[in-house]
């Protein structure tokens, strides 16, 4: 008769039930009850995190975004149309994470970080969590070193620091891309990161955009992130996190990132379309109650951190598509609450040749002269206000009243300097040359200057001080965050640019007599 020992039985049994339990599949599995136009309804899978990845038989991968007493409402991040009632849906474990890193710069993706250029895989070593909590006030400190935009109505009148949200706005086709990409393309030799993050866009723009910034070299340090009018809308509406995440790879590095959302307008749509179709009541214009919170949980994540955290930031440039000039309708004046101040591009002054169109009088930042070069905030610092009011002299004058002379005087300067601030698309200035021309307005150096002519002069000034006058360009760039450079009291640097161009203006002709003044 075989005698069993206790001890080995049990030892036999508990080796058995542990290999047993390592074969088990663990993860939640849910069963589609329903399928379409982006989103599927899973019936199962209760454990299931928001924001967690399923997986489809097909391979696309879902979000979980609704999570509901009996069923989970899924948002189909890939191709929903091979997916059918009755499939099996497994959750992932993990929250949704996009490729980040340096490998990801000079690329173009698509939404979830999958490259859309035909330039082969991207060996990116880290992954993100495209939703995180935006750094906290402790781990911050304030906006204080100047992005500059290249543009000198921006760079002069609303300036944007590293860190800051500024809002771009204005009807369809006012140059508010043109605006960012000018932006981008200025960070060249900045060491600033940039990224372009391209919602709702006709696929022909964004390869226009993708082709200027090859032929720019500014694709060496920027990465497009494209969700166009062709991808469905649960892409349309992670695109602008996932661009976020990529950037905040190197903002908790220490360096310096820039994001371009272009346009939340159109994220907010694709996000009220999710909403609806997942029977989420809807509110103002239908738009989900929700909608201002998937707004500023995004735009918070763009912060300048504390030196503790490594000093580093992420300034985001969101775009607002209005209708008529409507600027109070319910998304634009969501996210000019959440942002730190606003570029208003104006229809009309597009139209009449003023290029970037910006009112002066809606458009401010609230960082202001904080983020601004010193000599720029000394040169620079009345005229905001000096053409706000110039704008309404000349509305007064139209009505034909005779004006005396000196507010016929500050009528002309106002034109010249109008004028002066017109700057033809693609080519950003540096922030010296951009002192120098705004210095040479605001000093009544344009006074005399046919304002037909108020172009080629700022251009043919900047050559001559290149040219024949470097140094002193040399000694205003060393000297320009110094507070006193420029000003009345400077007995360093002001005669010597005075100097400059008391002789450019001596040596310089008109080729054109008066021409009819701008408006």
């Amino acid at each position: 008769m075989v005698k069993f020992n206790a001890d080995e039985i049990a030892s036999v049994i508990q080796h058995e039930i542990e290999n047993y339990e390592a074969q088990i599949d663990v993860r939640e599995v849910g069963t589609v009850l329903e399928v379409g136009d982006g989103i599927a309804r899973v019936h199962g899978l209760s454990n299931v995190m928001a924001n967690e990845m399923v997986q489809f038989p097909n391979g696309a991968i879902g979000l979980a975004f609704n999570l509901e007493e009996n069923s989970v409402g899924v948002i189909i991040l890939g191709d929903f149309l091979g997916i059918k009632e009755g499939d099996e849906v497994r959750s992932l474990g993990t929250l949704l994470s996009v490729p980040v890193g340096e490998a990801m710069l000079g690329r173009v993706v698509d939404a979830l970080g999958r490259p859309l250029d035909g330039l082969g895989d991207i060996e990116a070593g880290e992954t993100r969590p495209v939703e995180v909590i935006a750094p906290g006030v402790a781990a911050r400190r304030p906006v204080h070193e100047p992005l500059q935009t290249g543009i000198k109505a921006i760079d002069a009148m609303t300036p944007i620091g590293r860190g800051q949200r500024e809002l771009i706005i204005g009807d369809r086709k006012t140059g508010k891309t043109a605006v960012a990409i000018d932006a981008i393309l200025n960070q060249r030799e900045s060491g600033v990161k940039c990224f372009y993050v391209a919602i709702g866009q006709k696929d022909s723009t964004i390869a226009q955009v993708i082709e200027r910034l090859r032929e720019s070299g500014a694709m060496d340090y920027t990465t497009v992130v494209v969700s166009g009018s062709s991808s469905p809308a649960p892409m349309q509406y992670i695109a602008p996190y996932s661009g976020t995440a990529m950037a905040e790879y190197f903002m908790w590095k220490g360096e310096h990132a820039l994001v371009v959302y272009d346009d939340l307008s159109k994220q907010a749509v694709a996000y009220r379309q999710l909403s609806l179709l997942m029977r989420r009541p809807p509110g103002r214009e239908a738009f989900p109650g929700d909608v201002f919170y998937a707004h500023s949980r995004l735009l918070e994540r763009s912060a300048k951190l504390s030196e503790e955290n490594g000093g580093g930031s992420v300034t985001s440039l969101p775009i607002i598509e209005t209708l008529e000039g409507e600027v109070s309708a319910y998304i634009p004046t969501n996210v000019i609450s959440i942002t730190d101040g606003q570029i208003y591009l104006q229809p009309d002054l597009f139209f009449a040749g003023v290029r970037p169109a910006m009112n002066v009088g809606i458009s401010v930042s609230r960082v202001g002269g904080a983020a601004q070069v010193k000599a720029m905030k000394n040169v620079a610092g009345g005229l905001r206000l000096d053409l706000a009011a110039f704008r309404e002299l000349e509305a007064f004058a139209q009505l034909g009243t005779e004006l005396d002379p000196a507010t016929q005087a500050r009528l002309d300067r106002g034109y010249r300097m109008v004028e002066l601030l017109k700057q033809p698309q693609y080519q950003p200035l540096h922030v010296v040359d951009e002192i120098l021309a705004i210095f040479a307005g605001t000093r009544g150096y344009l006074d005399k200057v046919p304002v037909g002519e108020v172009q080629r002069w700022t251009r043919d000034l900047l050559s001559f001080v290149h040219t024949n006058r470097k140094e002193v360009w040399d000694l205003l760039n060393e000297k320009k965050d110094e507070g006193d450079t420029l000003k009345d009291k400077d007995t360093e640097v002001l005669p010597k640019v005075r100097a400059v161009l008391d002789e450019y203006a001596r040596q310089y002709s008109p080729k054109t007599a008066e021409q009819p003044v701008a408006v």
